[in-house]
């Protein structure tokens, strides 16, 4: 039995593994995780990356930030700042260098914010009708992290940029004053990053509401410590606990990230599932398609063809969020299109059920459903406004590389519901 053991950059000289660097690539990566946070762990660090393929392991350009991450003036202005600034000169250059990579994108602190009269309530966000996003205190924290994360500033130990709710009952209020919330989605961070204890603590009083028919938990405990549900110490208390949710008679949704399918080679993984969907779960799977990782159709093919194997459901085909080291991992809308439907082709039918690519915007989520003749047309499968949810729309890039929907202008609305 592995027992977990974390480490962040004050313990990077600590890891073993990473003997075999230079001193320059060690410096890179302390000198990206002054912006970017780092985490990882044993179970990363010894079954999951390929240490004879460093740098370009995917599983370590997913877990281990690097220099090209940072724009090339950035990165040289914190190289020389951290080598010769003050205290005070460093905090005030990668301040100024997180500001400008759009921390909260998508109307997260705004737009998306609830409210009960006009008292704002941390750590909760209502963008969808129907769906409600809860950001527990407890799981503000990964057992490891992803180098693409959109929500890296959670993580980053600065009060000002965190989304997070210390206790329930604002929720709880919310929820009474909404009975058209039928989902609540723990998110964070991970929300598998708590004990069943805790976890138990918010699990409870939702079991009754009757408005609450769903539960989902975003995680990547399946791939980063999938021990929290076979041999960790709390892994019974946490099955149990989340048996509660099926046994009262609501939906017990699973979001697995899986990025690559070398994250679900160890049998672990297999276990894990297994252990979940024997409380009655069902796992849904989604990723971003993210440059050097997993970029090629035929990795998208596998990873999909392995999760019905292991009797998950392929749900989405993200693309990185206009926030963080976008300009490094997003591919162009097109090439990103092509990538999707290379790999849904040569998927099984039950393979190919997850939706992509998807952007996740401040409107909704848009998928592009064809590129041709420089004419992009696309679709909201979830919108603010529900009755423009799965409106089919045209639109034109505004450059030669489009990453995002910004780089778009939209050309008319279709009359036709797809």
């Amino acid at each position: 039995m592995l027992k977990f053991k974390s480490y962040t950059l004050n313990q990077l000289e600590k890891i073993p593994q990473l003997s075999g660097l230079s001193e320059e690539q060690m410096e890179e990566i302390r000198i990206v995780s002054s912006i970017y946070p780092f985490k990882t762990n044993n179970y990363v660090l010894e079954k999951l990356i390929d240490w004879n393929n460093i740098p370009d392991d995917p599983i370590f350009r997913l877990n281990f930030p690097h220099k090209e991450m940072l724009l090339p003036e950035d990165f040289e202005q914190l190289k020389e700042v951290r080598a010769n600034g003050t205290d005070q000169e460093i905090k005030d250059v990668i301040y100024n260098i997180r500001m400008k990579l759009n921390p909260h994108p998508a109307g997260q602190t705004d737009l998306n914010s609830a409210f009960i009269n006009e008292d704002k309530l941390e750590g909760i966000q209502h963008k969808y009708r129907d769906i409600l996003l809860f950001f527990p205190s407890q799981s503000q924290t990964c057992h490891a992290y992803c180098t693409f994360c959109f929500r890296w500033p959670q993580f980053i130990n600065d009060l000002d940029f965190k989304i997070q709710s210390k206790e329930i009952n604002p929720l709880l209020e919310y929820l009474d004053r909404n009975p058209q919330i039928s989902e609540v989605l723990f998110t964070g961070g991970d929300p598998m990053i708590m004990n069943s204890r805790v976890l138990e603590s918010y699990i409870e009083p939702l079991l009754k509401i009757d408005s609450i028919k769903t539960i989902r938990i975003g995680t990547k405990a399946l791939s980063y410590w999938p021990y929290k549900f076979t041999t960790d110490e709390d892994a019974e208390g946490m099955l149990n606990v989340l048996e509660k949710i099926t046994k009262a008679g609501k939906h017990l949704g699973f979001m697995a990230h899986f990025n690559h399918p070398v994250e679900l080679d160890p049998p672990v993984v297999k276990e894990a599932i297994d252990n979940l969907r024997k409380i009655g779960a069902t796992i849904r799977t989604q990723s971003p398609l993210l440059r050097f990782i997993n970029n090629r159709a035929e990795t998208w093919t596998t990873m999909w063809e392995k999760q019905v194997q292991l009797n998950c459901i392929p749900y989405y085909m993200f693309l990185p969020r206009d926030t963080g080291a976008q300009h490094y991992f997003a591919e162009t809308l097109e090439r990103a299109h092509e990538i999707y439907i290379q790999a849904i082709r040569n998927c099984t039918g039950l393979a190919s059920t997850a939706k992509g690519p998807v952007m996740s915007t401040t409107d909704g989520k848009v998928e592009i459903l064809d590129v041709r003749d420089n004419q992009y047309t696309l679709r909201y499968v979830k919108h603010r406004d529900e009755n423009k949810t799965f409106r089919a729309f045209t639109a034109q890039p505004l450059h030669s590389k489009p990453m995002w929907i910004d780089d778009l202008i939209e050309m008319k609305s279709e009359i036709m519901n797809y």
